[in-house]
């Protein structure tokens, strides 16, 4: 069963799943410090060009399942138009400021 986005326990993690959710583009790039990276099944990815393709232009979804590591570590059911639903892993770093440097993905 899905953790409702409210109840998750890191604000920046919260932000980042509302902010996918609601397709919010805006909101999810002010969460991000201005060098963030990430990574998709271990390897460094392009961030801006991932985002778009793998979540705003293909509508991605995140149904969080579990939570660990302060809320910085996610098991979601994700899913897009792309490529329908599989199960994810996500884990996040936060700054100081509450901004998140990185987040890496993947199958879980």
């Amino acid at each position: 069963m899905a953790i409702q986005i409210d109840r998750l326990s890191d604000p920046a993690v919260r932000a980042f799943v509302a902010a996918v959710n609601a397709h919010d583009e805006e909101a999810f790039r002010s969460l991000l410090t201005p060098d963030a990276t990430m990574a998709d099944d271990g390897s460094d990815r392009d961030l801006a060009q991932w985002v778009d393709r793998e979540i705003f232009s293909s509508h991605g979804h995140m149904d969080v399942t579990k939570e660990s590591a302060g809320g910085r570590a996610l098991i979601a059911d994700y899913r897009n138009d792309t490529w329908g639903e599989m199960r994810t892993r996500w884990s996040f770093v936060v700054e100081d400021d509450g901004r998140i440097s990185r987040f890496e993905t993947g199958q879980a």
